[in-house]
């Protein structure tokens, strides 16, 4: 629980002069009067549920100094916003009843910002009001429905208000707004001075940690014993078990301080018993020797190294055990003659939640691997989520079946393994958007790398995790030397080899729309630190750039990542439908592409145009499919196809199919069919699309439904195509092992893994997964020469994205290709040409060995490398056809020409030559 303050228990002493004769309502026309003849707002506590609040809700008391009881029936209390100029909306005011016994207050109960500080005496009136901690309005009114209120200074002559506090920046006043405060982490409230209204809020309201809520009866909290129950070795008050044995209690203890954060929001410090730490027998040691001392007032006294006795109240501040010490006067040092300093503990970070709860605040030199696994909220809190171990946190249906004993065991390892590096600061970092944000500001930090301990950390317990805390508070000011760990370098600047004369890729382009958010009416934006509209936030169709300028960021990133990416067929997911915005429905595509070519110097990329109107669904969703090719490469064969009539793909993008054939092949083994697919989402979904608590997310049910429509629609289009080799590919919202990958599977569809080790194309919540992917269908599959994920996207800070630029004030933007998206491409390297067979001019004509199309070589030439592995040709005696790979271009050309002397013809790929018998 949040510490308790102690509370003023003498009544407020009512002004000389009361008007014995006071109505029981109060004037309705003026403001509360100065001569102690209306009911007046008397505290304002607008933290509740906020770290260290005493209380769990805000609460705003009335107070009436009259003689007679006064009715508050009818009347309303009110917030506003401190830059609003129109009347609170409805769910900000609520109406009143029942009256506020003379000499005595009115507990109206309102929002809160968490779970923290106890429940309020039983309030006279419970509201879902919920004021802004730091600047804004309170009105209580005499009238049931929103008031409105001028900008600047509130007379006696406005009709309707009884009483206002304007706080902070508050546009709206008594005279003069009360001062602001320190933050909703800071435990306070608006009190009125002696009770006294002069009609300055500046003048009638101070802060104060003094937060007392009183009722209509009297109720009040019970002021704490604050009398110290003795002192205690810091094992002995963090006790063998999750919370401390003295919780509630005040007492006295001693240690030497290991770690302090006067600024950050922390405000307070760690002290850990002399001589503790080293190497630790966890089995032995059952109790912390470490306290965490929560002491704004007696923070900025203390350094580390010193040693400190402590005296105040100990609580389980969610779930931290703590010391709430009230005073500066509480805080002694003592001499640290001959007192020997704790060192760090080296131990590796414990599986076991007891042996955590044993080493909770203590001073430790993590031991063993460790290797990031999320950086989402890097970007605005400055942490890192770790792993320990060589390897991220996986989702569990990614590699285990939904409950069974496989997915159990994924779950306990992501409990086991997970732990977070902080920086010692409660710091939001988009609304302290003038702090350079932590760790990002000195290098990038990618979920994969190696995190190495070069200074110890403190262990403790915040916002629900395990986290290791620097021992001071760092920012991306602080110096990279001065860090606690440092990241390894695992960023690929391109991806892997997979071989092929054809290589296909799926990527997420994330929302690229060219119909940007200030060209329609309605939309609202999120916006940068210095107001520019960034990303579309609602209120329209679209859903990318607010800008052109914003626009031409994005388009930067994804022309690098497709340029980098190097595939033949790109299938797009999450880009412009174009018609919805009364366009040619490829317009946003032929922009791509457009930028695309330019990149490249030539037109190095077309786009498959989209089928008649007639053979598109009515209704479509705003984002479609797309695929781009290059011309060099590949041929598409027809126009494309969209699944039409599939009830399933009613909440979903429906799926585009094309036919693609190798460059200048006639051969119909030399295609295949693409199939781009984008299903539901995980987000929401009810009745049988619940979220089913088996891991698989919401709308599970639409997405096996979808499977089951996109693997008939294969069917259709391989047989239409003439050819068996078929790749499903695009974001499937769908883990490895769950059931809609399942459910291709047992089509006879192979999720095509990466051949380069164990990579996942998303990154959610900590744990890394695929939800895009490439499915080939057997005779696909035995085309395939490698698979690689390019881990560009999810694996990268969000700071990196285009919809982040200038959020805090190191710029991050770059127009390269890291964090283009928030889903890694996936790319697949195919041999079309070694398959694909080469009829003889005359049917029955004899094929011998050394004849051009045997797989021997022509008369008199060698096949360069021959029977050396890549260098080999390759094919066997009776086929058709000759084709080979290697390094050995002359040989290769040599060879060609020899060929072509001997009567064959020659078809060259941009990694294969493949020679036939067509003489």
């Amino acid at each position: 629980m949040s510490p308790h303050r102690p509370t003023r228990w003498a009544p407020l002493a009512l002004t000389a002069g009361l008007a014995l004769c006071l109505a029981p309502l109060a004037p309705t026309t003026a403001l509360a009067a100065p001569d102690g003849s209306g009911v007046v707002i008397s505290e304002a506590y607008l933290k509740g549920g906020s770290a260290n609040a005493p209380f769990t809700n805000k609460f705003v008391e009335l107070y009436n100094p009259t003689t007679a009881d006064v009715s508050v029936a009818d009347w309303s209390i009110q917030y506003r916003s401190a830059t609003s100029t129109s009347a609170p909306t409805a769910g900000n005011t609520a109406r009143l009843s029942g009256v506020v016994p003379a000499g005595g207050h009115y507990l109206v109960q309102m929002g809160s910002n968490g779970s923290t500080g106890e429940a309020l005496p039983t309030p006279d009136l419970v509201t879902s009001v919920n004021p802004g901690g730091g600047s804004g309005t309170l009105v209580l009114s005499s009238q049931p429905g929103p008031l409105a209120l001028p900008v600047g200074s509130v007379g006696t002559s406005t009709p309707g208000v009884v009483d206002v506090l304007g706080y902070g920046t508050s546009n709206t006043f008594e005279t003069q707004a009360a001062p602001g405060n320190q933050g909703n982490s800071t435990p306070d409230s608006y009190v009125r001075t002696d009770g006294a209204d002069t009609d300055v809020n500046a003048v009638d309201f101070t802060l104060s940690t003094t937060v007392t809520p009183t009722n209509s009866g009297g109720e009040a909290p019970t002021p704490p014993d604050t009398t110290p129950v003795g002192e205690f070795e810091i094992a002995a008050v963090q006790g063998t078990g999750a919370t401390s044995p003295y919780e509630g209690r005040y007492l006295t203890t001693s240690g030497v301080v290991t770690a302090a954060y006067p600024e950050g929001g922390y405000q307070g410090y760690v002290l850990q018993t002399p001589g503790t730490g080293g190497a630790l027998d966890l089995s032995a040691h059952v109790a912390s020797d470490a306290l965490f001392v929560y002491s704004p007032e007696s923070v900025a006294g203390v350094e580390i190294g010193d040693v400190v006795e402590v005296t105040g109240r100990v609580d389980e501040f969610q779930g931290l055990t703590q010391l709430r010490v009230e005073a500066a006067a509480d805080a002694v040092q003592l001499d640290p003659a001959g007192v020997v300093a704790p060192v760090p503990a080296t131990v590796a970070f414990p599986a076991d939640e007891a042996q955590r709860e044993s080493l909770e605040s203590m001073l430790i030199a993590p031991q063993g691997a460790h290797t990031v696994t999320d950086v989402y909220t890097t970007n605005q809190y400055g942490e890192v989520r770790l792993a320990t171990g060589t390897t991220p946190l996986v989702q569990p249906t990614e590699v285990a079946r939904p409950r069974t004993a496989a997915y159990d065991a994924a779950l306990a390892d992501v409990a086991a393994r997970g732990v977070t590096l902080d920086d010692g600061r409660s710091t939001n970092f988009f609304t302290a958007s003038d702090v350079p944000v932590s760790y990002l500001t000195q290098g990038p930090v990618t979920v994969g790398a190696p995190v190495t301990f070069t200074q110890p950390v403190v262990l403790d317990w915040r916002n629900g995790a395990w986290k290791f805390q620097p021992t001071s508070p760092v920012s991306g000011a602080t110096p990279a030397v001065d860090l606690p760990a440092t990241f390894g370098d695992v960023r690929a600047g391109a991806p892997a080899d997979v071989g092929g004369d054809v290589t296909l890729a799926s990527f997420n382009v994330l929302n690229y729309f060219t119909t940007t958010g200030d060209s329609l009416p309605g939309c609202t934006y999120y916006t940068s630190r210095t107001g520019e509209p960034i990303t579309v936030n609602g209120g329209c169709d679209a859903r990318g750039a607010a800008t052109q300028a914003s626009l031409e960021r994005q388009q930067a990133k994804i022309v690098a990542a497709v340029e980098g990416l190097g595939a033949d067929v790109v299938s797009l997911e999450e880009i412009e439908n174009s018609a919805r915005f009364g366009q040619d429905r490829d317009t946003a595509l032929a922009t791509l592409v457009d930028a695309l070519n330019e990149a490249a110097g030539t037109d190095e990329w077309a786009f498959v145009p989209s089928p008649a109107a007639a053979d598109l669904p009515v209704n479509e969703d705003v984002i479609r499919l797309a695929f781009i090719y290059k011309p060099e490469a590949v041929e598409p064969v027809g126009g494309s196809t969209v699944l039409l009539g599939a009830p399933a793909f009613s909440n979903a993008r429906q799926p585009l199919a094309q036919t693609f054939r190798a460059a200048g092949s006639t051969d119909a083994e030399a295609s295949f069919v693409a199939i781009a697919n984008h299903f539901k989402s995980k987000g929401s979904g009810s009745g049988p699309d619940a979220d089913q608590g088996d891991g698989q997310g919401a709308s599970n049910a639409s997405r096996v439904n979808q499977a089951t429509a996109l693997a008939a629609f294969a069917t259709e289009r391989s047989a239409a195509a003439g050819t068996d080799k078929v790749f499903l590919l695009g974001d499937f919202n769908s883990y490895t092992k769950e059931d809609p990958i399942e459910y291709l599977v047992t089509q006879g569809y192979t999720p095509l893994a990466s051949t380069q080790g164990a990579e996942y194309s998303y990154v959610f919540g900590g744990l890394v997964g695929s939800l895009d992917h490439v499915l080939a269908s057997p005779a696909a599959a035995a085309a395939v020469t490698g698979v690689d994920v390019w881990n560009v996207n999810s694996v990268e800070s969000i700071a990196y994205e285009y919809s982040r630029y200038q959020y805090n004030v190191t710029d991050f933007y770059a127009p390269d290709a890291y964090r283009a998206s928030d889903h890694d491409p996936v790319i697949v390297g195919v041999d079309l040409l070694a398959d694909a067979p080469v009829e003889p001019e005359e049917p029955g004509t004899p094929v011998t060995p050394g004849d051009p199309g045997t797989g021997g070589t022509a008369p008199g030439a060698t096949a360069p490398g021959a029977g050396a592995g890549d260098g080999a040709a390759t094919g066997a005696s009776g086929t058709d056809r000759l084709a080979f790979t290697g390094a050995d271009l002359a040989g290769w050309v040599a060879l060609a020409l020899a060929m072509l002397a001997a009567g064959g013809a020659v078809v060259v790929g941009r990694r294969r030559l493949a020679v036939r018998d067509d003489a």
